[in-house]
């Protein structure tokens, strides 16, 4: 069956638009035009079987897929590419056709490392207890509701080439997920799925990933580096974004870490190495020394002016605020959102008496000590969190440069750092990273559905940042469904049939 063509439009973007850093502006050599790479719907795949959920679907699959013509390093710059069998056949899943069907696109990225594409066997949930059986994954799920799965493989910290070059550092991944997309809108005219609802989903900086996807589409800061690859003519903006426990914001992510965490002198971190190829972690249990006390001290106090700057907002238009001893409006807001997932728990059962945290009454959480529950929850990392004044962090070499392997991204670690000859990140390349800078004020087309997961246990980064995020797209007019599941550590894809009943609600509303 030949697939109905659909309209094309190519996003043109005016030279004249400056980059989202006003204060650096582009001034980009264009790479000669190629043509991107061919996709030809009737040729390159296998035919596989998906079962998720009691439901089995045949799949046309195009796995390692490139998706642009001058790929940096081409085994990593490659997506995984599966429809429903049905849509070449004129048939539906679930009411879907060829031209209806959204398109999901998760990323497998971890920690801001290299990324392969997701397998529908791929297990992207949390492991199963002792006698269960594995999660399906996001991937399989989606596949047997429907949906067209498209997940890209991208760049990460660690990719060196053979002369030496380090070939990973942001934005790398960034661009390589804008050039998926690219990819997927540029065939439209002859893949099924609809490039109009394209999903993004990912977990930790994965998820962070997803949410700059959703917040810069189509910013100019971005163009260059998509033509230098070969990337496709065309727009990289999406409709919607999943991100669980996106680790973001990074450039005040330490301040904000402190500010829940400050008082929490001792600490449990992870602490992780490899055995005969095998990545090891351990938990090693300290507390923080005089210099760090220190740190930790002065990041806190920067808090409060940062999260002033933002002029957040609650749904009644309340403005949420800090005093400079970080509390305010905006820290009961935060509390407000863990005592909303406490009563959920509540209500399903859940035995929070040990919690000596929460007051409940009558069967109400009414209160919430928010130093107690910070203390519960314990420290993980050390202050700062993320740019290490050792050049210690997997943020430090996310940040680094092409012939640099770390380098600081924040002024404050650069004024304390311990690495004599350090160098700082430029403020253009750390803006980039952060989809703060994209929401209401820059060139770029922010995605209209947004889906935000933080557990009330996850210690990786503050909590703040989600409700930052959230709350800043709220207030221009974006549709955010935000939550913190009850006592859920650091992890993703735990809750499908939510997220994908989620998908079916905005992918069934208007754009």
């Amino acid at each position: 069956m030949m697939i109905p063509r659909r309209t094309f439009t190519m996003s043109l973007l005016a030279a004249s638009l400056a980059g989202a850093c006003s204060s650096t502006p582009m001034t980009p050599t264009p790479s000669p035009a190629s043509p991107p790479p061919p996709f030809d719907p009737k040729r390159g795949y296998q035919r596989r079987e998906v079962s998720a959920g009691g439901r089995t679907v045949v799949v046309r699959a195009w796995e390692g897929l490139a998706y642009v013509s001058r790929p940096v390093e081409p085994a990593w710059q490659v997506m995984n590419l599966y429809i429903p069998e049905a849509y070449f056949q004129g048939g539906q899943i679930d009411g879907r056709t060829a031209r209806t069907a959204p398109i999901f696109l998760p990323n497998s990225i971890g920690g801001y490392m290299p990324a392969k594409p997701g397998t529908p066997e791929g297990r992207n949930g949390p492991p199963p207890a002792p006698g269960q059986t594995p999660l399906p994954s996001a991937i399989a799920v989606a596949l047997t509701r429907g949906l067209v799965v498209a997940s890209p493989g991208a760049r990460g910290r660690t990719l060196q080439a053979a002369d030496g070059t380090w070939t990973g550092k942001a934005p790398a991944a960034i661009i390589d997920l804008k050039a998926a997309v690219r990819f997927l809108r540029h065939h439209d005219a002859v893949m099924p799925g609809n490039t109009a609802r394209i999903i993004s989903n990912g977990t930790s900086a994965g998820g962070a990933l997803s949410a700059l996807l959703g917040a810069s589409g189509n910013s100019p800061d971005h163009e260059e580096a998509l033509r230098a690859l070969g990337a496709a003519p065309a727009r990289d903006d999406i409709f919607a974004v999943s991100a669980y426990c996106p680790i973001t914001n990074l450039e005040n992510a330490d301040a904000a870490y402190e500010w829940q965490f400050g008082h929490a002198h001792d600490y449990r971190r992870i602490e992780m190495s490899m055995l005969d190829y095998q990545m090891q972690r351990r938990e090693v249990a300290g507390t923080l020394t005089a210099d760090q006390i220190a740190l930790a001290d002065a990041l806190k106090a920067s808090f409060p002016a940062y999260l002033n700057t933002l002029d957040l907002r609650d749904a009644a238009g309340r403005p949420l605020r800090l005093d400079a001893g970080g509390h305010g409006s905006f820290r009961e807001h935060v509390k407000s959102l863990v005592i909303a997932s406490a009563q959920q728990a509540l209500d399903a059962g859940a035995d929070l008496s040990s919690r000596r945290w929460l007051r409940i009454a009558s069967g109400r959480v009414v209160d919430l000590d928010f130093d107690a529950y910070g203390l519960a929850a314990t420290r993980m990392k050390l202050p700062p969190a993320f740019d290490g004044v050792a050049l210690d962090t997997g943020e430090n070499q996310l940040f680094g440069s092409s012939r640099l392997d770390k380098r600081h991204f924040t002024a404050f670690s650069m004024q304390h750092s311990r690495v004599v000859g350090a160098q700082q990140a430029d403020e253009r390349t750390v803006r980039m990273m952060n989809p703060m800078h994209y929401i209401g004020r820059s060139a770029a087309t922010v995605a209209p559905h947004w889906r935000i997961r933080h557990g009330t246990m996850d210690r990786d980064t503050s909590l703040a940042v989600p409700v930052m995020l959230g709350t800043l797209l709220a207030q221009h007019g974006i549709d955010v469904d935000l939550a913190l599941p009850w006592d859920r550590p650091h992890s993703g894809d735990y809750d499908l049939d939510a997220l994908f009943a989620w998908i079916d609600r905005v992918t069934a509303a208007p754009r």
